[in-house]
Formats: C-alpha cells, sequence, structure tokens
C-alpha cells in the first residue's frame, strides 16, 4: 500500500512539471508571434528598404579649436585697468591748500578734516620709498587692489620725500599723488601729520 502511495505522488508531480512546461511553450509562442507581428507592422508601415552600398569615403577628423584663453584675457584686462599714466597732470585735480590734498566730488570737504586729524586709523600701509618708478606704479597698484579686496579703508602710501634723489627732488611724491588719483577705489587723500610720515607719505582713504 505504501509503494502505491509513493507512486501516486510521483505521477502526479510529473503532471505538475509537464502542465508547466507546456504553459511555458505556449507562453513563448505568444511572444514569438506578437514580435513577429510587430516587425509586420513596422515593415508595412515604412515599406521596402535596402542596404546602404559600402563607400570609400575616407572620414576626416577635423582638428579640435584651441582652448579659449579665458583667465588671460581677464587677466590681460586687470593690467589694462591698473596701467597708470605718468603723463596726466594731476595738479588741476587737487585741492588749492598748501598740502594739495585730492578728494572725489561725490566726496565731502570735511572728508579731509577727518583724515588730517585721524578720524580713520591706518589698517596698512606700503613703502615705495627707494624703488624706482616702474616697480613703485607695480606696487602701489597691487597693494591698493589687495586692500580692496581685503575691505580696508584707511591705509599709508610712503612715497618719501626725495632726499636721496638727484638735485633733492622727490620725484615720486608726485608720480604717487598723480597715480591715485587715477585709481577709482580711492575716495580722498592727504598728506600725513608729521607723526606719520610728514611730507613723506599720504594718508589714503578708500572707498567702502
Amino acid at each position: 500500500m505504501n509503494v502505491k502511495l509513493r507512486s501516486l505522488h510521483e505521477l502526479d508531480a510529473i503532471k505538475r512539471v509537464l502542465e508547466h512546461r507546456r504553459q511555458e511553450a505556449e507562453q513563448q509562442h505568444a511572444r514569438e508571434r506578437e514580435a513577429a507581428r510587430a516587425l509586420d507592422l513596422f515593415a508595412q508601415t515604412v515599406g521596402p528598404v535596402q542596404p546602404l552600398k559600402a563607400h570609400n569615403r575616407k572620414e576626416h577628423h577635423l582638428p579640435r579649436p584651441a582652448p579659449w584663453p579665458r583667465q588671460r584675457e581677464l587677466d590681460e584686462q586687470a593690467a589694462l585697468q591698473e596701467a597708470l599714466s605718468d603723463e596726466m597732470d594731476v595738479e588741476t585735480l587737487l585741492e588749492t591748500d598748501a598740502e594739495l590734498s585730492f578728494r572725489r566730488p561725490d566726496v565731502g570737504a570735511d572728508v579731509l578734516k577727518h583724515l588730517r586729524r585721524g578720524r580713520w586709523s591706518i589698517q596698512a600701509e606700503v613703502d615705495l620709498h627707494g624703488l624706482r618708478r616702474d616697480q613703485a606704479r607695480e606696487r602701489l597698484a597691487g597693494f591698493l587692489r589687495e586692500a580692496t579686496q581685503r575691505g580696508l579703508r584707511c591705509v599709508r602710501v610712503v612715497h618719501g620725500k626725495g632726499l636721496g634723489s638727484p638735485g633733492r627732488v622727490p620725484v615720486l611724491k608726485g608720480k604717487v599723488r598723480a597715480w591715485l588719483v587715477q585709481k577709482s577705489e580711492v575716495a580722498a587723500f592727504v598728506q600725513a601729520q608729521g607723526s606719520q610720515g610728514g611730507h613723506g607719505a599720504l594718508i589714503v582713504l578708500l572707498r567702502g
């Protein structure tokens, strides 16, 4: 009796396997028929086609364009903006006081008075004393650019009194004033007091 039961179970298992395989086969046939119908529909829609003939044309690989030197262009523009002329007549732009101070038209006259009295503390300074003209111009431009980036308001520019120059003429003194007038970030400047450098330095107020 036990042997017959085991045989019946095995028969049922075989039937289930065969039925599963039959269903899989039917599903596969259904997928193939659907794919065939899709191909027929595509062929009817597109119409007759023929493969392209082989050609002997040579493919040309054009060279890639050179990278645009954007950073160099920006650097050159910045250099042009910082180019300070030595030919500018600054005397007509200076105040007519004994110290030849300077202020922009939108800066009040009282600013010069406050600047002389030390209302703004000096936050940095650059010493141009002893430098050649070109060296002094470059150092001043770089100093002003850095001071502006740091958000400084009041700085000192030491140009020297010219005691060591030929004929004891202070060459840099006039040049520095002319250069400062050309810099838009400079709002005003006055000659330093005796304790701050006197005739050999300027106190410069930068735009905030």
